[in-house]
C-alpha cells in the first residue's frame, strides 16, 4: 500500500474512532432521559428528575467533546481526501449539510432549554425539550449513516464526463435500502452503550452506599432498556444487516467468516485464524451448516468464497475484518446474557443486594464501546477497497498533493490534542459522578 494512502486511512481511523466515543453515548442517553422524564411527568416523583438532571450534566459533556472532535473529521474530507470530496461532494455534501442545519441546530438548541429552562417551561414542555433532544440527535444518526450508506451502496446518482458523481434523486438517497438496517442497529447499539454506562454509575453508587437510591434507579433502568436493546441488536437488526452484506456485498461476507471455497452447507467459524496466502481458516471451530441457514434460511444454501471472486476485489486486511467481526458478535453475545441474567435478578429482587453482579456491571461497561468500535471496523474494512462500492477505490479519493510526511506530523497533533481532551474528559465525568445526583428535597 502507498505510504501516503497508508497515512490518511490511518489518520481518518483515528479521529473517527475517538470521535464516535462521545456521541454514541448521547444519542442512546438521550432516549433514557426521555424515559426519566416521562416517568416523572406520570408519577410525580421529583426523584426521577432529579436523575434526569444528573444524566442531563453528563449528556451535555459528551455533547461538547462530540462537537469538538467532530468538526476536525468532517474537514478531513477535504484536507486529506480531496479527489473522494471532489467526486462526490455532490451527493455526501447533502446529508452533512442537513445533518449541520436540521439535527444539530435542534439538537443544541432544545439542550440549551433542557438544561436552562425547567422552571420556566414547567414539566410538560421541559419533557418536550427532552424529546426534542432525543429527535435532533437521531435525526442526526440518521444524516450520517445515510452518507455511509451511500458508500456502501450507491443509490440515486449520475456520473458526468468529468468523472464527477451527481446527486439525481434525493429521495433515493435519504430511503436507500441499507440505511434501514444500519442506522437502527446503529442507533440500539447506542441504546447499549447508554444503558450500561448508567447501570455502571449505579452500580458504583450502591457499591459505595452513596446515593444509593438513585443507583438502585440507575440499574433498574439500565438493565431493563439493556435487556431488550442487546435482543434488539441480534433480532432483527444484526440479522437483517447480516443478510444486506450477503446480498450486496458478498465478498465481504466471505472474508468475514473466513471462507475461501464456496460451499453447500457453509459452516459458521466460532473461532479460527484467516490465512490468505494458503486459503484457509486455521484451527477453525465452526457449527456445520448454520452460516448457510442463518444467511438463507436453507441449510444447504450455497456460500460464495474468496476464491470466487477477483483478488483485486478481496477486503484489503482479512485477518483484521475478521477479527473486528468476530470481537462485535462475541461481545455482543455477552452483553445479551450480562442483561438478561441482571434481569432476571431484577425480577426476582435480589440484583441490588448481589454484590458480585454489581461489580460485573460496573466494570462491564467499556464492552459496548469496544463492540460498537468492532463493528464500525467491520462495516468499514468490509467495503474494502472501494471507497464508495463499485465507483471508486479508496486509493483514488485521496490528497494527491498531501505527502505521507504531512500526514504524519498532523496525526501526531491530533494524537497530542487528543489525550489532553481525553483527560479532560474523565476529569469532567469523574466529577460529576463523583458529585452525583442532587438529593431530593421535600
Amino acid at each position: 500500500m502507498d505510504n501516503a494512502l497508508a497515512i490518511h486511512r490511518l489518520h481518518f481511523a483515528f479521529t473517527v474512532t475517538f470521535h464516535y466515543i462521545f456521541p454514541q453515548l448521547t444519542m442512546g442517553l438521550a432516549l433514557l432521559l426521555v424515559v426519566l422524564k416521562t416517568m416523572a411527568l406520570r408519577t410525580g416523583n421529583e426523584h426521577y428528575n432529579q436523575a434526569a438532571r444528573f444524566w442531563a450534566k453528563i449528556f451535555a459533556i459528551n455533547f461538547a467533546m462530540g462537537v469538538v472532535t467532530g468538526i476536525p473529521m468532517e474537514f478531513q474530507f477535504g484536507t486529506n481526501w480531496a479527489r473522494f470530496s471532489k467526486a462526490a461532494g455532490g451527493v455526501i455534501g447533502q446529508t452533512l449539510a442537513m445533518e449541520g442545519m436540521f439535527s444539530f441546530f435542534l439538537e443544541s438548541t432544545f439542550l440549551g432549554l433542557f438544561i436552562y429552562g425547567e422552571e420556566r417551561l414547567g414539566p410538560r414542555l421541559h419533557r418536550f425539550s427532552s424529546v426534542c433532544v432525543f429527535l435532533g440527535s437521531w435525526l442526526s444518526g440518521y444524516f450520517i449513516i445515510a452518507t455511509d450508506a451511500w458508500m456502501q451502496h450507491p443509490v440515486g446518482y449520475t456520473t458526468g464526463p468529468d468523472g464527477a458523481i451527481y446527486l439525481s434523486s434525493l429521495a433515493n438517497l435519504l430511503t436507500n435500502p441499507w440505511i434501514l438496517w444500519q442506522y437502527t442497529h446503529n442507533m440500539i447499539a447506542a441504546v447499549v452503550t447508554a444503558s450500561f454506562v448508567m447501570s455502571a454509575v449505579g452500580a458504583f453508587y450502591i457499591l459505595a452506599r452513596n446515593s444509593v437510591v438513585f443507583g438502585q434507579t440507575f440499574v433498574r433502568i439500565g438493565v431493563i432498556s439493556g435487556a431488550i436493546a442487546t435482543i434488539l441488536l441480534l433480532f432483527p437488526t444484526g440479522d437483517q444487516q447480516g443478510k444486506m452484506i450477503a446480498l450486496n456485498q458478498p465478498v465481504t461476507l466471505a472474508a468475514m467468516e473466513g471462507l475461501f471455497n464456496a460451499e453447500n452447507g457453509a459452516p459458521l467459524a466460532l473461532i479460527g485464524q484467516p490465512d490468505t496466502e494458503r486459503g484457509r481458516l486455521d484451527n477453525a471451530l465452526t457449527i456445520p451448516k448454520m452460516l448457510s441457514f442463518l444467511t438463507y434460511q436453507r441449510w444447504e444454501a450455497e456460500i460464495k468464497g474468496l476464491n470466487d471472486f477477483p483478488r483485486d476485489q478481496w477486503p484489503d486486511n482479512i485477518p483484521l475484518l475478521y477479527f473486528s467481526y468476530h470481537i462485535m458478535v462475541g461481545l455482543g453475545t455477552l452483553l445479551i446474557a450480562l442483561t438478561v441474567l441482571s434481569a432476571i435478578l431484577l425480577k426476582f429482587g435480589r440484583l441490588y443486594g448481589n454484590r458480585p453482579m454489581l461489580w460485573i456491571l460496573m466494570l462491564a461497561f467499556p464492552f459496548p464501546y469496544i463492540a460498537t468500535t468492532a463493528g464500525w471496523m467491520t462495516a468499514e474494512l468490509g467495503r474494502q477497497p472501494w471507497l464508495i462500492y463499485g465507483l471508486m477505490r479508496t486509493s483514488e479519493g485521496t490528497s494527491a498533493r498531501v505527502s505521507a510526511g504531512s500526514g504524519v506530523f498532523t496525526l501526531l497533533g491530533f494524537l497530542g490534542l487528543y489525550a489532553l481532551l481525553g483527560v479532560l474528559f474523565l476529569f469532567l465525568i469523574w466529577r460529576e459522578v463523583e458529585h452525583g445526583p442532587e438529593p431530593v428535597t421535600e
